[in-house]
């Protein structure tokens, strides 16, 4: 059986590497808020951020790079402080005006490590990690970025956003963050030594990305197959589903503890299944699963078996990583290594991160309350039958939701009901109100093309080509988007807003044009959820000024605390080891700053 073996950089199309060995970096030059040097790489700069932080950028000179949106920072809080440094034998220490750390480089390699005001070490570069390549994504200049940490043995990491593959503590775990359904990926860790890394990148980011891959090879003919009730974009359908098994050998060089990577190879998976050696790895099932996952387990030197049962469609491969005392941040596509640091105890660095990407707006109160959910219901008749039964039988709801579907012959979130089965949207918002109950409503950032105003978007031109999602990069599509959600949900009276499969599903960006056909999508790839966020929360603060926005969203990206968002896992399994990893998905998005999070408590399948 033949085996596939690739490298991670093998595969990416970069035509210059500026290397990551020694060389001796330029005297420091000081602005009022910043030091500069050069390093081999490029220009690195480090800024001193209110709040104890630090960031860290790298260009390379003389390449023309698109000029991206800040969708990170915010203007009110990005506030900066003034710098001095002290030259030493060996090297530079950079001090802010408000003391706190400092941040130490080296001038033989330019390796950065931040320091406590007491003089300890919090973090550090791993020496001579620092990458930067050169390349194209489309016709545009790009960079492929990475920088690695020194990990001590006694660390322990938390953050990334929400993944189903139930680590809390993910040092030397191997994860790909991209936006799906069940995933919600962001760029943060937290670590128990005092510090916080926040990487800058809106794109693809693999956190400690494979050493090696392996291709698995099909077996001859196809496996099981079964036939299941599932929901997809096109609506509710009797689904079948073939699942092959796949097989193949790693070797590793030396006995240790290993992070394996399972990719299917697709956008989406219904099935992750691995074995090494016989020995069950990974294993989860459900209608919609991320397309990677991740597991750490030990090995000894030399070959092993490895087996995956999959989907029809897949292709799977195995991406091996050995654990080490290093941590890594690796984009294959950015305009700069960027980071920030953030110095001290668990919640002085959430506070920071919150200073500068944007604080958490304030929660009406009966958002606390019992949130009464079901996939769905079918008529304004249905809803209020069973809102009454609830009122009537004692249990106190906040509020009860209105799912999918409710657009009817209308096509896809056209933002109309469909008066056959809704003869009056507001007349059933007004008998909820009067049962002191709320109503959430599921809409979504894809129209039907079809529909009245789906036809106006695309007359202007507002979808990414090639998808029914609006192009919310295109400020003009966001605005038009807003207006007509203004326009035809808001006199309706309903209290809050589910905006559903804000990822866009199924990792939609990749391979697309967006803000309006002029930056390739792997640009913001992960960055589309806050843009959906970003308009329908400032659309609200607007037009209707007196209320406190309740916003309930799949997916989010830096930043999303500062819409007034709450996360929700997604379309999730039924059983005890899927609550498990809910769990564990849910405190790790919470370490990247993000206060409100939920998860399906009676599932989807």
């Amino acid at each position: 059986m033949s085996k596939l073996i690739h490298s991670a950089l093998s595969v990416l199309p970069y035509l210059l590497l500026i290397g990551c060995g020694e060389a001796a970096v330029s005297d420091p030059v000081i602005t009022d808020d910043a030091v500069s040097f050069n390093a081999p790489q490029g220009t690195v700069t480090i800024t001193a951020l209110a709040g104890d932080s630090w960031r860290v950028q790298c260009i390379p000179d003389g390449i023309g790079l698109p000029k991206l949106e800040n969708l990170i920072y915010t203007a009110k809080t990005g506030s900066r402080e003034k710098v001095s440094v002290d030259t030493r034998q060996g090297s530079f220490l950079i001090t802010s005006a408000s003391g706190g750390s400092q941040v130490k480089i080296k001038k033989r390699n330019g390796q950065i490590s931040f320091v406590s005001a007491d003089g300890k070490v919090i973090l550090e570069e791993a020496p001579d990690t620092r990458s930067v390549t050169i390349g194209k994504t489309g016709d545009l200049n790009s960079l492929a970025v990475s920088q690695s940490f020194i990990t001590p043995k006694d660390e322990f990491l938390f953050g990334t956003g929400q993944f189903q593959d139930g680590y809390l503590n993910i040092r030397g775990l191997t994860r790909r963050l991209t936006q799906v359904n069940t995933q919600i990926s962001i760029p943060m860790i937290i670590s128990n030594k005092g510090y916080g890394i926040l990487w800058n990148n809106y794109g693809l980011t693999d956190y400690n990305p494979s050493d090696f891959t392996v291709d698995l090879q099909q077996g001859g003919s196809d496996g099981t197959a079964v036939t299941v009730n599932a929901t997809g974009t096109a609506g509710n359908v009797r689904e079948r589903r073939v699942f092959n098994d796949f097989s193949g050998e790693i070797e590793v060089k030396e006995s240790g503890d290993y992070s394996i990577l399972l990719d299917v190879g697709q956008s989406m998976a219904r099935k992750h299944l691995l074995s090494i050696d016989g020995d069950t790895i990974i294993n989860a099932n459900n209608t919609w699963l991320p397309p990677t996952s991740s597991a750490i387990t030990h090995l000894d030197k030399g070959t092993h078996k490895v087996f995956v049962s999959g989907s029809r469609g897949d292709k799977p491969s195995v991406g091996v990583r050995k654990v080490t005392d290093v941590t890594t941040f690796s984009s294959p596509v950015a305009v700069a290594l960027d980071y920030t640091v953030f110095a001290g105890t668990a919640d002085e660095i959430v506070s920071s991160y919150r200073n500068l990407t944007g604080k958490v707006p304030q929660m009406p109160d009966w958002a606390f309350g019992y949130i009464h959910c079901r996939e769905r219901y079918d008529s304004q008749r249905e809803l209020l039958e069973n809102a009454h039964r609830l009122k009537d039988e004692g249990y106190h709801t906040s509020v009860i939701v209105q799912d999918w579907q409710w657009w009817g012959k209308y096509g896809w979130n056209a933002m109309q009901f469909d008066e056959g089965k809704y003869p009056d949207p507001k007349a059933m918002t007004d008998e909820l109100h009067a049962m002191d109950m709320k109503l959430m409503l599921s809409v979504w950032s894809k129209i039907d093309k079809n529909s009245e105003v789906g036809r106006q978007m695309n007359a202007a031109g507002y979808y990414i080509k090639g998808t029914d999602w609006i192009d919310f990069f295109n400020p003009d599509a966001a605005s038009a988007y807003w207006k007509n959600f203004s326009e035809r949900l808001l006199p309706t009276g309903i209290d809050a807003w589910w905006q559903d499969a804000t990822e866009p599903e199924n990792d939609d960006l990749k391979g697309r044009m967006v803000a309006g056909g002029k930056i390739p999508g792997e640009f913001y790839r992960n960055a589309y959820p806050n843009m959906v966020n970003h308009t329908v929360y400032n659309g609200l603060i607007k037009d209707q000024p007196d209320r406190d926005p309740m916003i309930l969203t799949r997916s989010g990206f830096t930043g999303i605390q500062r819409y007034g968002a709450i996360n929700w896992s997604g379309d999730v399994g039924n059983d005890w080891e899927t609550l498990r990893r809910q769990i564990a998905g849910g405190l790790n998005l919470m370490a990247t700053g993000q206060p409100w999070w939920t998860y399906d408590a009676g599932t989807v399948t």
